[in-house]
């Protein structure tokens, strides 16, 4: 199995070093076996197709590892993690001016679509809020593949924008639990559709395409000078999927968040937007919490059940914060599809680094 050589690395360097660092030995209270042991499962492919692992705490490096034949400057493609980043972007619009909240009405930014197409009173009434926490009454659940709304039938359409707004009402059979019984007053159905729009709302609130816009909002700012984002067929920006990062720039997207949106001396996101996207807006099927299109997952932290708010995308690729222990992990992963992709991840997580800071 091609591998690059693991990079350890003191809790010497900060943040305001560019990012990735050269390796260096680790020093104690960091634990290189539990390290050892990590680096020994990928090799033995234990844990499989792993492309990167990354330990910030206390915005130094304290572990950097790549694998299976990426780099440092690998462009990652972190699939729906990408939805936390656009869950930023509305964060940095709502600072700047250019969206004043999370109650704006979703369909008022399209008039061009509204003036063609009867919208029923109870979608016209969607919020970003309702967005960002996948709990729009649209019929739309990429978890159920006969649902009208599934991505898969939007990435197979011409315009996905009109696929997206001309999706039915909602209907909950007996056995679905619905929003006003719902924890939160929300039923969560995760939908990448949302995402998709929350992208086209900020092109429209910002005019500029999203691309440009998160190189503006959050990007430069945080010194990431590489990253790729999809386009849909008609042009519009995708924010709910398929972004590419490098590893240490998603590190830096991490300690804006551990920051509360502060980089430098600098709001880039402000405070009270970020605790509410690390606050649980909804529940999931699998019992986890949901932010502003960030997961509250129940995993075991110092012998207890505890919620870690991550990104999180197809393949198990994880950015995640932990500001109670000062730290940010990035997982990279390019197994798409497989069954094992999650449990691996957070199993590096819960058992390779986090015990090697004990």
């Amino acid at each position: 199995m091609q591998r690059n050589a693991p990079r350890l690395a003191t809790l010497i360097l900060s943040l305001a070093t560019t990012l990735p660092v050269a390796a260096q030995p680790v020093r104690p209270p960091f634990d290189a076996a539990r390290i050892a042991a990590l680096e020994s499962a990928i090799a033995s492919q234990e844990i499989k197709q792993v492309t990167s692992v990354l330990l910030m705490v206390d915005g130094k490096v304290a572990y950097e590892g790549y694998f299976n034949g990426a780099t440092a400057d690998t462009l990652h493609d972190v699939r729906s993690a990408s939805k936390s980043v656009t869950a930023l972007l509305i964060g940095a619009a709502i600072g700047d001016g250019s969206l004043p909240g999370v109650q704006p009405k979703v369909y008022d930014y399209f008039p061009a679509f509204t003036a063609r197409h009867p919208v029923d009173p109870r979608l016209r009434a969607t919020t970003v809020e309702d967005l960002l926490t996948m709990s729009s009454l649209w019929e739309c659940d990429d978890e159920n593949a006969f649902s009208a709304g599934h991505e898969e039938r939007m990435y197979v359409s011409e315009k996905w924008l009109d696929f997206a707004l001309s999706l039915p009402v909602k209907g909950f059979a007996p056995w679905m639990t619905r929003p006003q019984d719902s924890p939160h007053g929300r039923a969560h159905a995760y939908c990448t559709a949302n995402s998709f729009v929350l992208g086209a709302v900020l092109e429209r609130a910002t005019k500029m395409p999203l691309a440009d816009y998160a190189a503006k909002a959050l990007e430069r700012p945080l010194g990431i000078s590489a990253s790729h984002w999809n386009r849909s067929p008609e042009g519009i920006g995708m924010g709910g999927g398929g972004t590419r990062y490098r590893s240490g720039d998603l590190a830096r997207l991490g300690e804006l968040v551990r920051g509360g949106g502060r980089w430098q001396g600098r709001q880039l996101v402000p405070a009270g937007y970020v605790q509410a996207m690390l606050s649980a807006q909804a529940r999931t099927n699998d019992g986890s919490d949901y932010g502003y299109q960030w997961w509250g997952l129940k995993l075991p932290v110092d012998g207890r059940q505890q919620t870690v708010w991550t990104m999180s995308g197809n393949g198990g690729n994880y950015v995640v914060v932990m500001p109670e222990k000062k730290l940010v992990a990035v997982i990279t992963s390019s197994a798409y599809n497989r069954s094992y992709a999650h449990p691996q991840s957070r199993r590096i997580l819960t058992e390779f680094l986090l015990p090697a800071l004990r």
